[in-house]
């Protein structure tokens, strides 16, 4: 996994917000899952499961914007 969010971390600003959009942000819930997997933090598991679960209808708004001015997504970065 820390591949796959390596491999997102290093992708274009313009590729990041396509990313953001509806049905493709289901990739940064994978990250967000597969980060938190990685790193065997329970806390960051279970809110990355709950932002699958209830942040896909406000949650890609939250991404683009964040990507928009940080680069980064809505997340907590280790």
């Amino acid at each position: 996994m820390h591949a796959f969010c390596d491999w997102m971390d290093d992708q274009s600003r313009l590729l990041k917000i396509i990313f953001c959009l509806p049905i493709l942000d289901i990739l940064w819930g994978v990250y967000r899952l597969g980060g938190a997997i990685a790193n065997k933090d329970a806390l960051h598991i279970v809110l990355a499961v709950l932002w699958i679960i209830f942040g896909g209808w406000i949650g890609w708004i939250l991404d683009l914007v964040f990507i928009l001015i940080t680069g980064r997504i809505c997340w907590f970065k280790e």
